[in-house]
């Protein structure tokens, strides 16, 4: 009778540690899916980064083109330069990609954008401008970076969708709040972008 208490307390005892042994697996293997997947969101922040940065290294030699041709435009070049430098010194880090940091880095971006469709507006007024083989190299590389941010940035969300959805799922909301993972917020359209621009060059 005591080998039969203590095979049974011995067979108690092992389902117990195996349980434990799982539930302890299980963890480590959730906690390390989340890093992988917020170090994902981190490198897909780091290439919207890289093609925010890459117009903005296109800048410079855009105004200076601008210039030779424009000399009495200067407000507008003034404007496309403090909006470089505003947007340039927005800084996000991706750990607090928070709806707030996210707005004030879209709001920096926004003002150079629009600070760049003036340019262009000024651009029409310089028939020698537009025919210059310098801006025109200029201006495709700033319509090709345009479209890589809009690529990055679609890239990002679904990264960070990605994320969101995991570590807000259940079970994975556990060790998601235990270890301190927080949601990350997304790009979204600005007001009005529902209607087609009208770009001229």
């Amino acid at each position: 009778m005591k080998k039969k208490g203590c095979l049974i307390a011995g067979i108690a005892v092992g389902i117990i540690l195996i349980g434990i042994i799982s539930i302890v697996l299980w963890y480590i293997k959730t906690g390390n899916k989340i890093v992988r997947l917020d170090e994902g969101v981190s490198e897909s922040w780091a290439q919207v980064e890289n093609v925010y940065q890459r117009r903005a290294d296109l800048i410079p030699n855009l105004v200076a083109t601008v210039k030779g041709y424009a000399e009495h435009e200067s407000s507008t070049l003034t404007d496309v330069v403090e909006a470089r430098a505003k947007a340039t010194s927005v800084n996000v880090n991706p750990e607090k990609l928070d709806a707030a940091s996210l707005q004030q880095f879209e709001e920096a971006q926004g003002q150079l954008s629009s600070a760049l469709s003036r340019l262009m507006v000024v651009v029409e007024r310089y028939p020698d401008l537009k025919a210059s083989q310098n801006f025109s190299e200029l201006q495709a590389q700033l319509e090709g970076t345009e479209n890589r941010i809009s690529v990055e940035r679609r890239k990002f969300n679904e990264v960070a969708r990605e994320y969101n959805t995991y570590i807000r799922q259940f079970p994975a909301s556990i060790v998601a709040n235990s270890r301190g993972f927080e949601k990350k917020a997304y790009f979204e359209a600005q007001a009005g972008s529902e209607k087609a621009p009208e770009v001229q060059f």
